[in-house]
């Protein structure tokens, strides 16, 4: 028998099922909205996360995704729960009946963490539509992205995480082309109950005003007031430092170095002196870079003063930046030994174990036994914040707790 869910993650994907635009969007949208198509041929990465079909007639059958003149195939390792070895899932193309229908039916992920000992999952959406929702935010016709997106979220609160029992939680996108656009659709979020939004880690990569320019003020200030979570996955902007004919093993390596890029500019930027209730949950960042990044800061924030030189100043940012990460930020791990080590130097309270499903680092269905592995070492009130009891006040759950079920 399974044994009781426990674990609560922060960090999962939705895989946005077949019909869902074309159930939702206005009828006179629906031709030119996201819609799937089987075809033969291949995939391929265009770069930047993004991946791209290519039909040919002797090609591996596949359900493609047409938009915005886009052809963008599902790819079992963002969909790869219960395939093992991890070697054998190859790139793609795959179709729905490929993968386990717990990607993008919620009876069946429900069934999922019931037999991986999750107890509840934010889900982040997969790759069509981009973990931030860039696919949208970054298309030609703005008024057409704008409805998929909010089809999208109302997708996800009146299909998705309805009759879950709030074990499903909701976390939706906003239009990030436009701040006005994205605070008018964070209030309407807040009001359906929303417990998070989805933002990218640099959007300054994109081509968008940064963090520190203020110009996302006003929507951070409406998810703090709403009691909601910012969250941030890495691979929402491009990841530009390796060479482009590195290895692919580099980008693989490298991913959470960007992290602890968006995590400094957090920090340094006054976000949580302006908006000191803002939560921040940054997913994938793993743990180890963490206590190298906030020593590093604490040591720049005490000894580089502001004299007409230096670029501190600690009128702006009255406390050390370790202060505002253990206040505002929380850290998301599925495999990091070394970091666990040094639990000390980061704070229990501030890291969240995540499971990742249905991605290829995903253990499903082993996903709270390797957990409970990977903490065993720690005191028992440790594992249990990092396992299930930091999420479970991050997102302010209604479910109970395991220790108090």
């Amino acid at each position: 028998m399974p044994r009781p869910p426990r674990l609560i993650s922060p960090d999962d994907h939705l895989q946005a099922p077949a019909h869902l635009w074309q159930a939702r969007l206005p009828a006179r949208l629906r031709d030119q909205g996201p819609y799937i198509k089987r075809m033969k041929g291949a995939a391929y990465d265009a770069g930047g996360g993004n991946f791209r079909f290519r039909e040919t007639a002797d090609g591996v059958p596949g359900d493609v995704w047409h938009y915005d003149g886009k052809q963008v195939p599902i790819v079992k390792i963002a969909a790869a729960a219960g395939f093992y070895p991890r070697s054998s899932v190859k790139f793609g193309p795959n179709t729905f009946d490929d993968i386990r229908e717990g990607c993008y039916d919620s009876k069946a992920r429900l069934a999922d963490m019931d037999q991986a000992g999750i107890l509840a999952s934010a889900n982040y959406p997969n790759m069509f539509v981009m973990f931030a929702g860039e696919q949208f935010s970054f298309a030609a016709d703005k008024p057409l992205a704008l409805e998929c997106i909010r089809a999208y979220n109302d997708f996800v609160i009146e299909e998705w995480c309805a009759g879950s029992g709030g074990r499903l939680i909701p976390m939706g996108i906003v239009p990030l082309w436009d701040a006005d656009l994205a605070l008018a659709e964070a209030h309407r979020l807040a009001k359906l109950g929303f417990k998070t939004i989805s933002f990218p880690e640099a959007p300054h990569r994109n081509g968008l005003p940064s963090i520190s320019s203020r110009y996302w003020d006003g929507l951070f200030e409406a998810i703090a007031d709403a009691d909601m979570v910012l969250s941030v996955h890495i691979g929402t902007s491009p990841m530009t430092l390796a060479a482009p004919d590195a290895p692919a093993a580099v980008a693989h390596v490298g991913a959470s170095y960007y992290v602890m890029h968006c995590l400094m500019e957090f920090l340094w930027s006054g976000v949580f002196v302006r908006f000191p209730q803002l939560r921040v949950s940054f997913a994938e960042s793993q743990l180890g870079l963490v206590p190298y990044t906030l020593d590093r800061c604490d040591f720049i924030w005490e000894n580089i003063i502001i004299d007409g030189v230096a670029t501190v100043d600690q009128r702006a940012l009255p406390e050390k930046p370790s202060h505002y990460f253990r206040q505002n930020c929380y850290v998301s791990y599925f495999r990091d030994p070394v970091g666990l080590e040094m639990t000390q130097h980061i704070g229990i309270d501030n890291i969240m174990f995540e499971t990742d499903y249905p991605h290829l680092d995903c253990d499903w269905p082993d996903c709270l036994t390797e957990a409970e592995k990977m903490v065993a070492h720690l005191p028992q009130d440790a594992q249990d914040k990092i396992l299930f009891g930091n999420a479970h006040r991050l997102f302010r759950l209604d479910i109970k707790e395991p220790a108090l079920a």
